[in-house]
C-alpha cells in the first residue's frame, strides 16, 4: 500500500499511536492526530512530535468523511463504537489498527508470528522469541508486549517478530496474515468491550483468517472452543495438549516433552527441568514448542532454550522471600481465569489481593477457586464488591475490605504466617487505579521490597 500524500487520522496518542505516525510520516503520509484526553495530559507526546507537521485535534472530534480522510489508524485501546470511528465506516473510510498497518510497512523478508488467547500471550510470544533467538534466528517481540510493532518493521528488514495479539488488535486488522499462529485458550474475558462472546471469538479468529495451506496454526486440544475453531482454519493445524498423547502434535510423555510430527517422534527435554510455574505455563510451553518446531528449530536449540528461559514481569514473577512468606507478583492476571491459574500454582495457604476495574465477566469461578485455595483474601478498587459479593455466595467469609493498595499489600504482609504466598493477582483491569498493570506490579515490587528492609533494620539483619 502506498502512503505518500495520503490524508491519515491517527485516534490515540498511545505508545501504539506514536508509533504509527512516525512510520507514516517516513512515508510522506499527511497526519492528523486525535485524542480525546486533556491537552495536558499529552503534552509529553505533543513534545516527542512537535518536529513534525500535524494536525492535531485534542478533546475536539474531527470530521471524517471520505475524501477529508483516506485512512484512520487507531488505537487498540480506544473503543471502536466511540467516535470518530462509527462515522469513519459509516463515511466508506477504512479503519485499521496499529497490527494491520505494521503488517502493511513490513518487508518481505520479515515473518509475522502471532500469538492469541485469553491467558498467556505474554509468557508464550517471550519464550518464542527467546526460542527462535537461541535457534539462530534474528527476532524480536513486539505487538501487545514491549515494543509498538510498526517501530519494529521500521527497524528490521528481515527475520521474525513474535506478535504477542490481543483481541483488541486483531480487531482492527483486514489484511493481516502471520505465516505462524498460536492460540493458547479463549475464556470470557473484554466483555465491556467486545459485548458478546461471540464477537470476542470471532476477534480472536482473525488470527488465522487470511492464512493459506502453507502457513501454520498451533492449537490447543484440551480448549474446546479452540478445537471448534480448528474446523474453520485454513492452515495447517498442530495441536499441543498438556493432558493426552498426541499421535500428531506436542505433548508430554513419560514426563518429556515431546514432538510427534509426520510419523516421527522428537523428545525435546524433560518437563521437569524447565523454571516456569504452574501447570498453565505448560500450555504456553507446549505452543512455543509447536511455533517453533514448525518455523525449523531444531530439538536441541528448542530445550536449551527451555532450560534458560526465567519467565516475564508481572506474571507469577517472585518478589522476594522472608521469614518463610513467598511474595508473587501477578499483576498481569487481568481477568478471573488467569488468577485461578495462578492459586492453581501454589498448593500452599495463600494471602491473595485482589480488584482493580472489572471486565464484564463473572466472577463465580475464581470465587470458587478462593474458597478452595485462599487463606485471606484483600479486596480493593472498582470490583471490590462484586469480588466480595461471589466470594461470600460460595461460603468464604475471611475478606478484607481496603481503600489503597499500600493499605492491601501492608495487611497481606501483616497477616501471612512462615510457609504463606502473598499472591498480587488482582482479576480485574488496573485502569481505575493505575495507567497499567505494569505500574500496579512495579509498585507492589517496591513495597514488598521496602517492609522487608524495614524488618531487616529493626531486626538487625540489614
Amino acid at each position: 500500500m502506498i502512503f505518500k500524500d495520503k490524508k491519515v487520522l491517527i485516534v490515540g496518542l498511545g505508545r501504539s499511536g506514536k508509533a504509527a505516525i512516525r512510520a507514516l510520516h517516513k512515508k510522506g503520509a499527511r497526519l492528523s492526530v486525535y485524542d480525546e484526553k486533556q491537552e495536558a495530559e499529552l503534552k509529553e507526546s505533543l513534545d516527542e512530535l512537535k518536529e513534525m507537521d500535524l494536525k492535531v485535534s485534542i478533546g475536539v472530534l474531527p470530521v471524517v468523511d471520505k475524501g477529508i480522510f483516506d485512512l484512520v489508524v487507531v488505537s487498540p485501546g480506544f473503543p471502536l463504537d466511540r467516535s470518530p470511528i462509527p462515522e469513519a465506516i459509516q463515511s466508506g473510510v477504512k479503519v485499521i489498527g496499529e497490527l494491520e498497518l505494521a503488517y502493511l510497512l513490513k518487508s518481505k523478508e520479515l515473518d509475522f508470528y502471532a500469538v492469541t488467547g485469553t491467558n498467556g500471550k505474554t509468557t508464550t510470544t517471550s519464550l518464542l522469541h527467546h526460542i527462535l533467538s537461541t535457534g539462530g534466528i534474528q527476532s524480536a517481540a513486539g505487538g501487545n508486549i514491549g515494543i509498538a510493532l510498526c517501530n519494529l518493521v521500521d527497524s528490521m528488514q528481515k527475520g521474525v517478530v513474535s506478535v504477542e495479539a490481543s483481541s483488541f488488535q486483531l480487531d482492527t486488522t483486514d489484511t493481516f496474515c502471520p505465516h505462524i499462529c498460536g492460540i493458547l485458550n479463549i475464556t470470557e474475558d473484554h466483555l465491556d468491550r467486545h459485548k458478546t462472546m461471540e464477537a470476542y471469538i470471532d476477534a480472536k479468529a482473525s488470527v488465522f483468517k487470511n492464512q493459506q495451506t502453507d502457513d501454520y496454526a498451533v492449537l490447543n486440544y484440551e480448549d474446546n472452543t479452540v478445537r471448534i475453531l480448528a474446523k474453520s482454519v485454513p492452515s495447517t493445524v498442530l495441536y499441543f495438549s498438556t493432558d493426552q498423547i498426541l499421535t500428531e502434535g506436542v505433548c508430554v510423555q513419560d514426563d518429556v516433552i515431546c514432538v510427534n510430527w509426520q510419523r516421527e517422534s522428537y523428545q525435546i527435554c524433560n518437563a521437569t527441568g524447565i523454571n516456569l510455574r504452574g501447570r498453565h505455563n505448560l500450555e504456553n510451553i507446549l505452543c512455543a514448542v509447536g511455533m517453533s518446531w514448525v518455523a525449523g528449530v531444531d530439538n536441541r536449540s528448542i530445550a536449551e532454550a527451555l532450560k534458560t528461559f526465567t519467565g516475564v514481569r508481572h506474571r507469577l514473577e517472585e518478589v522476594d522471600e522472608y521469614n518463610g512468606v513467598l511474595y508473587i507478583n501477578d499483576s498481569k492476571g487481568t481477568n478471573p481465569d488467569s488468577t485461578i491459574m495462578a492459586l492453581k500454582a501454589f498448593d500452599c495457604p495463600v494471602v491473595l489481593i485482589a480488584g482493580g476495574r472489572a471486565k464484564g465477566g463473572s466472577y463465580d469461578g475464581v470465587a470458587e477457586m478462593i474458597n478452595r485455595r485462599v487463606k485471606e483474601l484483600i479486596v480493593l478498587g472498582e470490583a471490590k464488591e462484586l469480588i466480595k459479593s461471589a466470594v461470600l455466595e460460595c461460603g468464604f467469609t475471611n475478606i478484607h475490605m481496603v481503600e489503597t493498595f499500600e493499605e492491601a499489600v501492608y495487611k497481606a504482609h501483616q497477616m501471612a504466617d512462615t510457609g504463606d504466598v502473598v499472591l498480587l493477582s488482582p482479576a480485574c483491569a488496573s485502569w481505575d487505579m493505575f495507567p497499567s498493570y505494569e505500574h500496579r506490579g512495579d509498585l507492589f515490587c517496591e513495597l514488598v521490597h521496602s517492609i522487608i528492609r524495614s524488618e531487616k533494620q529493626v531486626n538487625g539483619e540489614a
